[in-house]
């Protein structure tokens, strides 16, 4: 299929059930899928892909490299891969993908947003773009990985109840601590790739949204900026290797900082909009509703009330 310049999106894990012809998934925001048997990175519509939640995966029997950012994983071996919201993922569509088996767990992130995982798990290293070798396991600690994403699995297939949530959180939480340890043995020695542009970029946006006030939104222009290039450079730079320009990427990040703030404070909506550094609250809430589809009040009675 003739791919199109723009990445595909897919906004939610019901749409990529549907584009793998996988029933509808039993939980709207978590699903672990097997790959058995599965050639689905070849009926995408797209070379590059961009998913619109978390992805954990563990993939075998595939010969070559699938692209991430503006590294490559080596998938020559069993190993596995993890990936942030709104990332590209480049496929390679010459391999033979005949023999693939493994499993993929999604996560959207409104499934983790009322708990702390929901501000730390970026922090896990193994998602960074910058890593460009997945993680190589060894058979016990493959197994040790399967069943927490069998508990993962079976826990959501059960009668939901009110502690269903918490239970899948901290199997979540477990799955990437040990994840965490077995990275850490692998790259010990591995060199800083700090200096790359995306990767500067990345720790700038980062550090400036993990402030607790944010004084005034960043703009594209103070960003191109500190990273010492031009703005055009910087945009054209983030929407080529993203699919997303640099404003795209502030937006994004504003949002999911509000969307945290409203589900964990009790601010106003005003006052979460002067946190946030908009010096209009109406620009706050045209944003928000643009971005969301909702307005941030309405947001946060969904959220609060489901």
């Amino acid at each position: 299929m003739k791919s199109s310049a723009n990445p595909h999106i897919i906004n939610s894990i019901a749409e990529y059930h549907k584009l793998l012809d996988l029933p509808e998934p039993e939980h709207p925001l978590i699903s672990v899928i097997d790959l058995a048997c599965r050639a689905e990175l070849i009926d995408l519509p797209d070379n590059k892909l961009i998913y619109n939640f978390y992805t954990i995966f563990l993939k075998k029997n595939i010969d070559g490299t699938i692209g991430y950012g503006r590294k490559y994983y080596d998938f020559s071996n069993g190993l596995m891969g993890f990936s942030l919201p709104m990332q590209v993922f480049t496929i390679n569509r010459n391999l033979d993908y005949s023999r693939l088996t493994g499993w993929m767990l999604l996560i959207h992130p409104d499934f983790i947003r009322q708990y702390p995982l929901a501000a730390k798990i970026e922090n896990y290293g193994f998602f960074s773009y910058n890593i460009n070798e997945a993680l190589h396991l060894s058979e016990k600690e493959e197994e040790l990985i399967a069943r927490i994403t069998h508990d993962i699995r079976s826990e959501y297939r059960q009668p939901i109840d009110g502690f269903s949530q918490d239970v899948i959180v901290s199997h979540i939480e477990v799955l990437l601590n040990y994840c965490n340890r077995f990275y850490n043995r692998q790259f010990i020695t591995r060199k800083s790739s700090e200096q790359e542009p995306l990767a500067r970029f990345e720790i700038l946006i980062k550090n400036i949204f993990q402030q607790d006030d944010i004084k005034s939104i960043p703009s594209v222009q103070e960003l191109s900026d500190e990273l010492n290039v031009s703005a055009h450079y910087l945009s054209d730079m983030l929407r080529s290797l993203t699919g997303l320009s640099a404003q795209q990427h502030i937006h994004n990040l504003l949002i999911e900082k509000a969307k945290q703030i409203l589900l964990t404070t009790n601010l106003s909506i005003n006052e979460t909009a002067f946190k946030l550094g908009f010096e209009y609250p109406q620009y706050f809430n045209r944003l928000f509703k643009n971005k969301t589809g909702v307005t941030p009040a309405a947001f946060r009675k969904d959220l609060i009330n489901s």
